[in-house]
């Protein structure tokens, strides 16, 4: 497989993940409503990261661990905890949000830590990472390390031009919004987090039984 083949079934490959909706999506919408249009990009940014290290752990054999039950009901279960943190967080501060929050203002973590933070509690990461991710990384690895880096980079910059877009959408659409319909936007994501917590609680103790 060539450079430029990997580089466009990267693209395309990260582009189908990221379009799915999930944890990741919801946080972005909030955020860019209280943020602004760089709230994409610093999750994204975040993701960066985490993704880095995985595709790390992932060359010195992590993925044979975490497709293990046991590591992948711990994942889940943690994961759960943390997407109900984040969503009570939400919640929690819904009384006060306004649309003229500004950057410095208002609950939740910073969207650079918030990326990490959402991914982390996505078991589906990790076990993407650990299926598909590492079966695309050993084709990618038959090219040299040139392989690996470009299989990583486009893979970001599918999920960077999608949250960019999302982020930028949502910003744009604010005009159109009063605080209450901000609130009811900010509060049904948070439902939405409190559901993906629940389901990932499910898959946890589900693995657990056996």
């Amino acid at each position: 497989m060539t450079l430029l083949a990997i580089a466009g079934t990267s693209f395309a490959l990260g582009l189908s993940g990221a379009i799915m909706p999930g944890p990741l999506l919801t946080v972005t919408i909030a955020e860019s409503l209280r943020r602004g249009p760089w709230a994409g990009p610093m999750l994204v940014a975040g993701h960066a990261l985490l993704e880095a290290a995985v595709v790390l752990l992932l060359n010195f054999g992590l993925g044979e661990v975490v497709q293990a039950p046991p590591v992948f009901a711990g994942i889940a279960l943690v994961g759960g905890a943390l997407l109900l943190w984040l969503a009570a967080g939400m919640l929690k501060g819904l009384p006060r949000l306004s649309l003229q929050l500004g950057v410095g203002e208002g609950a939740g973590l910073h969207p650079l830590a918030a990326g990490v933070a959402v991914s982390l509690a996505n078991p589906y990461f990790l076990l993407w990472w650990a299926t598909v991710g590492l079966g695309y990384l050993v084709v990618a690895s038959r090219v040299g390390l040139a392989g690996v880096a470009v299989f990583y980079l486009f893979h970001i910059l599918s999920d960077l031009a999608w949250y960019a877009l999302v982020s930028n959408a949502t910003c744009f659409g604010r005009r159109f919004l009063s605080d209450r319909g901000y609130r009811g936007l900010v509060g049904g994501c948070a439902l939405f987090l409190l559901l993906f917590g629940g389901y990932f609680f499910y898959l946890g103790g589900k693995t657990f039984a056996g």
